[in-house]
């Protein structure tokens, strides 16, 4: 039965260390020959080789890595009968990227605050990795006091916990029950536990390694097969974020792209807290977003809100551990994907920030093959365009400009018949509008789907950025929708000319430190809607003659345009006005 716990995986990991079947039997037989020699030093009247060889089954029989963990910190607290037990995962810059524990309720922990970081008792095991056996902890002179809430304890017992020689963690356990103190016996027991499982924790994490390619190489040929069928690239991404929120274990993943020429980034897609509310947000030039899209590097953080680098961004729920990853190389960024996980949650695994990171290049590349063959579809589109718009030029016109001139020719031959002549000239001007109907198609095939930058969407980004100047920051900017296909261009101009003047006054009157603009579209109406948190609508309607030439645009077009209290404090300006039948 050793065999479930010494077995290794014949896998490369991303580890230093040799693998494969050889190399486990040799670790597993060391350890054996550890364990005996451990046990041939416990003189304790109770035989603890039972139990001993119990705990390391129950260590290693699991795969799970968290399970191990868990197992491990409880298989500990029972062989040596203590009260608390714990176990820290080692971290960058030797620190603490994970404390599990055991002993505790959740009310009490909830009491404690924050996990601890790897200071007093506990960082000298960092430093000095080997078993530490303490009366009082109180008394040593590493010692650092116990936080508010902090249950009291006195007696100590300690040790790391190996992973191919590299320290993984320490396990910490205090108060052993009845009041006595943890003798060599208990020591020895732990000792040998922690390296059995440094065995089963390094099974878990091949077999996690595993299972993330898995995922990672199932994920990415979905992903390939999806964006080369011709599925519409929006209902990929959107996938693409369900994918990467369920790889990494995130609670929020956010995909930004550039909104246009100047680099403005715009979340495109989202999944997980939050998503609808993230969906179509434009991100600040200053965020952590915009220096990933720039810089082409990823961006680690263990706390998103008290990260100082993170102070341009607005999120209203609040982040803890998150990183960001740019799609594409350092040369050609196609976007930015932020994965996040909400407050009080353990950091990322390097591991997990690299398996993402992968994935994200992959996806980059099939987003590039698909952009590719979107291109040559257009092209295609525009050839065939091009050529019908000449033969429009020169067979329909052509024929239609004889025609007419030959009935033209007729009317000399037949000015004793007015009648005749009347219908003939009628024929003669429908065959003029119809040529002008013709060469006006024939314009709007060689113009549309040109590449100009002059979507909606982009005046939009636009139009915020100028704002920027007169308000003193830069407004936050949703849009949501077919903006650039829905939208007619007499449309487009009316909405910008009402964000422009809602804009201008909330930088002149209502002394606002937010605005929040969101522009949405759909088959049925376009709406535009500008809330700031500024002094109210009191001195906003002393200024009647823009609120008016708003709701003349409204009304111009159809639709409506209210003024309302923001909750608690400002201003919003709503317009709606209803599309065209055609556009439904």
């Amino acid at each position: 039965m050793l065999a479930v716990w010494g077995a290794r995986f014949d896998e490369d990991s991303d580890e230093e260390g040799t693998t494969g079947a050889g190399a486990s039997q040799l670790r597993l037989d060391e350890l054996l020959e550890d364990l005996q020699s451990q046990v041939a030093q416990v003189n304790s009247p109770r035989d603890r080789v039972p139990a001993l060889l119990e705990a390391v089954l129950a260590v290693g029989s699991e795969l799970d890595l968290a399970v191990v963990l868990r197992q491990l910190v409880q298989s500990a607290v029972t062989l040596v009968d203590a009260r608390y037990g714990a176990l820290g995962v080692i971290g960058e810059e030797s620190g603490l990227r994970q404390f599990i524990t055991v002993g505790m309720d959740e009310e009490t922990i909830a009491q404690i605050g924050p996990s601890p970081q790897g200071g007093g008792i506990l960082g000298l095991l960092i430093r000095e990795p080997h078993s530490l056996r303490l009366v009082d902890l109180g008394q040593h002179p590493e010692a650092s006091g116990f936080p508010a809430g902090h249950p009291p304890m006195r007696t100590f017992l300690g040790a790391p916990v190996r992973v191919r020689e590299k320290v993984f963690g320490n396990l910490y356990l205090t108060e052993k029950r009845g009041g006595a103190e943890f003798d060599a016996d208990d020591e020895a027991v732990l000792t040998t536990l922690a390296a059995a499982a440094g065995v089963a924790v390094d099974n878990a994490r091949l077999y996690d390694a595993v299972q993330r390619r898995e995922r990672w190489l199932l994920a990415s040929s979905e992903l390939t097969r999806a964006l080369l069928s011709g599925t519409d690239p929006g209902e990929v991404l959107d996938s693409f974020t369900a994918t990467v929120l369920e790889m990494a274990g995130a609670d929020s993943v956010t995909l930004a792209v550039p909104a246009s020429r100047n680099g403005n980034l715009l979340i495109e897609a989202a999944a997980g807290q939050d998503a609808d509310h993230a969906r179509g947000l434009v991100l600040s030039d200053a965020g952590l977003a915009r220096k990933v899209y720039t810089s082409g590097e990823t961006i680690t953080t263990e706390d998103w809100n008290s990260d100082p680098r993170a102070e341009q961004d607005t999120a209203r729920t609040p982040l803890g551990p998150a990183f960001l990853v740019p799609l594409g190389t350092p040369e050609h960024v196609r976007g930015v994907l932020q994965v996040a996980g909400l407050q009080g949650c353990p950091a990322f695994a390097e591991a997990t920030v690299a398996m993402i990171a992968g994935f994200a290049n992959h996806a980059a590349l099939a987003l590039e093959i698909a952009g590719h063959r979107r291109d040559a579809e257009r092209l295609l589109v525009l050839t065939d365009r091009d050529r019908i718009a000449r033969d429009l030029h020169d067979l329909a016109i052509q024929r239609l400009f004889a025609s007419g001139l030959s009935l033209q020719s007729t009317l000399g031959q037949v000015a004793d018949r007015p009648r005749v002549s009347e219908r003939i000239a009628r024929v003669v001007d429908d065959l003029d509008d119809t040529i002008k109907v013709i060469r006006s198609t024939i314009y709007a095939l060689q113009q549309q789907g040109r590449p100009e930058d002059t979507g909606l969407r982009s005046r939009l980004v636009a139009e915020s950025g100028l704002a920027a100047e007169g308000l003193g920051f830069a407004p936050a900017l949703r849009t949501t929708g077919l903006l650039d296909t829905l939208v007619s261009h007499t449309m487009a101009d009316h909405l910008l000319a009402v964000l422009r003047e809602a804009l201008a006054n909330a930088a002149r009157h209502a002394h606002a430190t937010s605005v929040e603009v969101t522009a949405e579209v759909t088959t049925a109406h376009l709406r535009l809607r500008v809330a700031d948190n500024g002094c109210g609508t009191g001195s906003a309607r002393a200024h009647g003659s823009g609120l008016a030439n708003l709701y003349s645009r409204a009304t111009e077009l159809g639709g409506t345009f209210t003024l309302a209290a923001n909750q608690p404090t400002g201003t919003v300006v709503d317009w709606r006005v209803p599309l065209p039948a055609v556009n439904g």
